[in-house]
């Protein structure tokens, strides 16, 4: 934070006491207003005086109270020593005279000139709160310990334009304590009142019911300002000891909403006499008695400046774009330049679990981007990664026990002129594109496993069954019979028990169905388990990674196992080891350096693949291990989010941070497989 010199106004010197600051959107024009209803316009940069106007209040009534409407508003409201209320705008006129950036503020009145009863008795409103939604006006003040609520509703003559207003008075629950703040929430559900030292009681203003009372401050500190969140949906609660709350409601298990502390900021021991919310950001400004200001967010639970700022209390203004505070102290205005960027990315909003608002408990999310004006951005990467080692897993749970025994099977079992032949077909695979590998998972496999799940998962099962009895069968059948097929040849043998296991299996997936899952597997996975079910899951990931997988794994651990010197392998057998021992106690201890490789290859391969996870999963970034659930990886993001984000945006910038990540978790697995796969080298070399 830059400050700028200390401006004195000649102008300034006759005002009277500052209750209210604010700044426009380009940083040209500022506005304040002082106790006795004069609102002076003035230049930010340097002070120089502009418009003025004196609000329209009855002769002899006084400012009682002020308030502003939610955040990125220029409403304001009034409360008058003879119990009405003033609703007013500020706004600012941009017009090009001359081809000249010119910008006019001027005062509106939406409601009318004429102040609006709120206490009917006549008395001063100590506090007052304005929310508007849509055509409806809700306003609220106190006198004591009573409690005054307004609703006015606006309805417009779509033929003659004239604009009709009516007033509803609503009634709700008196306290007994006297009234410090109040707050209502944007929606009009909700009015928080803040009464006694530190007592909130939120009232549902659709109920017209008490939602409940609620401690805010332990010991002996009080409630020393209040003001919500840009969104409204939070309360930031300064108190007398420096301290700074956040709060809002919460829905328990039984739908009960309750008002809740989410977490806490420190800016000093002073008391807290103002907080600004930011406009486009949850992050918020706060002034203590003491002068001191600090600029916080809220999300990301960020102290990231604190200052002396002032002699003493005063008066701030935070700009739109939140690039600029204005202080009244003293009778001076200091102009403070803010360079704060990117606020709301920290450790433990990129890594840990964050309470966001509206969410019933803290939780990992990664939601960039909505439609709505409330949304706040959610870029936890945890749901990310965890999505890439989700896919990983799966991936290489089906990819590497085929790969590997595929290899030691060709490489030491296999009859060398089958092995010419499997070898660069399987191999071949490897160029097949990963996006139509992809597209296929994505428009076929997924809806045809929805379909037979039960037959996909006894072709799982089956299938390595099958072969070992096919095998068993082989072995029992008499010598001549077996001699016909020529040593290594044995392989081509399983084609059609595959093929009859494969067809077996699926054929009766139907069957099985109705057998065991009422018809529907998938409606008593979700019914009668509880396990929520995608169709576009971690299991069609699997298969169909699995697959691109495949090719890289076998094709780097067969050649490790066909490397393996024969000298080995002939002197185990001539000291009357069997080819099985031989196997499992030379052959691959001595290639275990290259298989490990291929692991470590195979699933740097799965980490970093894009395209199929990308058209084979719901791309939903949760966390979750369940097969049956979609998943979203940090390959798959990046190429999905980084064509919509804004350059140099948090979120740009959170993508290349994902991509780092991506390659920082492939460089460590790739640097622990080379120290690996040295020590293994090392260990079997005497072999």
């Amino acid at each position: 934070m830059e400050a700028r010199k200390a401006q004195q106004p000649s102008w300034l010197a006759g005002q009277s006491e500052a209750l209210l600051l604010a700044v426009e959107e380009q940083n040209k024009v500022a506005m304040r207003l002082g106790r006795d209803g004069q609102v002076q316009f003035f230049g930010l940069k340097d002070g120089t005086a502009l418009n003025a106007y004196q609000l329209a209040l009855p002769a002899g009534v006084s400012i009682a109270s002020v308030s502003q409407d939610q955040p990125g508003s220029h409403r304001v409201v009034l409360g008058l020593s003879n119990g009405q209320v003033l609703v007013f705008e500020h706004a600012y006129k941009v017009s090009y005279p001359n081809n000249v950036k010119t910008i006019t503020p001027e005062l509106d009145y939406p409601y009318g000139e004429a102040p609006i009863v709120l206490d009917t008795q006549g008395r001063p409103l100590e506090h007052v709160a304005i929310s508007e939604n849509g055509d409806t006006l809700m306003l609220s003040a106190s006198t004591g310990a009573e409690l005054q609520v307004l609703a006015i509703t606006r309805e417009e003559n779509m033929l003659t334009g004239e604009a009709t207003l009516t007033e509803e008075r609503i009634a709700l629950p008196q306290i007994a304590e006297p009234i410090k703040a109040m707050i209502i929430d944007p929606r009009q559900q909700w009015l928080f009142v803040i009464n006694g030292k530190a007592t909130a009681d939120v009232f549902d203003l659709r109920t017209k019911a008490l939602n409940g009372r609620y401690k805010l401050l332990g010991g002996d500190a009080e409630v020393s300002t209040v003001t919500p969140l840009l969104g409204g949906i939070s309360l930031l609660i300064g108190d007398s000891k420096g301290g700074i709350g956040q709060w809002f409601m919460v829905r328990d298990a039984d739908n009960k909403a309750a008002l809740t502390h989410i977490r806490g900021f420190q800016l000093s021991d002073a008391p807290i006499i103002q907080i600004l919310s930011e406009e486009r950001r949850k992050g918020f400004v706060a002034l203590d008695s003491a002068g001191h200001l600090g600029i916080f967010h809220s999300t990301a639970h960020r102290t990231l400046l604190t200052e002396k700022v002032a002699e003493g209390a005063g008066v701030a203004a935070l700009s739109p774009r939140a690039n600029r505070v204005l202080v009244e102290s003293n009778g001076q205005l200091q102009r403070f330049v803010i360079d704060n960027p990117h606020p709301e990315i920290s450790w433990s909003a990129l890594w840990g679990k964050v309470w966001y608002e509206s969410y019933d408990e803290p939780k990992y999310v990664w939601q960039s981007t909505s439609a709505n004006s409330d949304f706040e951005p959610k870029m936890s990467l945890a749901p990310l990664t965890f999505g890439t080692l989700k896919a990983a897993f799966y991936a290489m749970l089906l990819a590497a026990p085929l790969a590997i025994c595929a290899a030691i099977y060709t490489a030491y079992f296999m009859a060398p002129a089958m092995r010419r032949k499997v070898k660069p077909v399987i191999e071949l695979m490897e160029a097949l594109p990963t996006v139509i590998l992809g597209f296929f998972a994505g428009l076929f496999l997924a809806p045809y496993v929805e379909g037979h799940l039960p037959g996909i998962f006894s072709l799982l099962l089956l299938t390595p069954i099958g072969v070992l009895l096919a095998a068993y069968a082989w072995s029992r059948l008499p010598e001549k019979i077996r001699l016909v097929i020529p040593d290594g040849w044995e392989a081509a043998l399983l084609i059609p028990v595959i093929l009859l296991i494969g067809s077996g299996a699926l054929g009766m997936s139907g069957h099985l169905e109705n057998w065991f899952f009422g018809g529907d597997m998938r409606l008593w996975i979700s019914n009668d388990l509880g396990i929520a079910f995608d169709q576009r899951n971690a299991l069609v990931v699997g298969l169909a990674m699995g697959f691109a997988v495949i090719p890289n794994i076998y094709s780097i651990a067969e050649d490790a196992v066909f490397s393996v010197p024969k000298s080995l392998t002939f002197g185990s057998l001539a000291l009357g080891a069997t080819p099985w021992q031989t196997l499992t106690r030379v052959v691959i201890l001595t290639a275990s350096p290259g298989i490990f490789s291929a692991l470590m290859i195979g699933m740097g391969r799965a980490v970093g693949e894009t395209m199929i996870v990308l058209m084979a999963t719901g791309n939903t970034p949760i966390m979750d291990m369940n097969i049956f659930e979609g998943l979203r990886t940090l390959a798959a993001n990046v190429a999905v989010e980084m064509p919509e984000s804004e350059v140099g945006s948090t979120h740009y910038r959170v993508l290349f941070l994902s991509a780092l990540v991506l390659l920082a978790f492939t460089f460590v697995m790739n640097t622990l497989a080379e120290v690996i796969r040295t020590r293994l080298r090392k260990k079997y070399a005497s072999l």
